[in-house]
């Protein structure tokens, strides 16, 4: 696995994902800061997850077998990611409920305003 990307590379490219969806305003710039911690988080977990061979169960001291915690931390995290991915719009699902502000005047805006001149 590559290197996992810094807290704020993944808060940049956040915010130019948004941007190119164009759901991002700098009021959410907080919310984004949040959601990067997580996904860096999960990376450096998932990265040292993998690098320990992927033990997803560790022994009780009765010698029964439980889910590792590093699994139960993954899995934690990725709901959080994906509740956060909700509130920034970054995921398809999110995205059919908003309405996307769009920059300049629509056809028919600039023909309305037009007309009333």
């Amino acid at each position: 696995m590559a290197n996992v990307p810094t807290k704020e590379t993944i808060k940049r490219r956040t915010i130019e994902d948004m941007k190119s969806l164009g759901v991002h305003k700098p009021q959410y710039n907080r919310v984004v800061d949040l959601y990067a911690e997580l996904v860096f988080q999960f990376l450096t977990l998932n990265k040292k997850f993998e690098d320990e061979g992927y033990k997803y169960e560790s022994f009780t001291a009765a010698g029964g077998a439980k889910k590792s915690p590093i699994v139960a931390t993954l899995e934690s995290l990725r709901k959080d990611i994906l509740a956060y991915s909700d509130r920034l719009c970054l995921n398809p699902k999110s995205l059919e409920n908003v309405t996307v502000e769009k920059k300049g005047k629509s056809a028919l805006a600039a023909a309305l305003a037009e007309m009333d001149e």
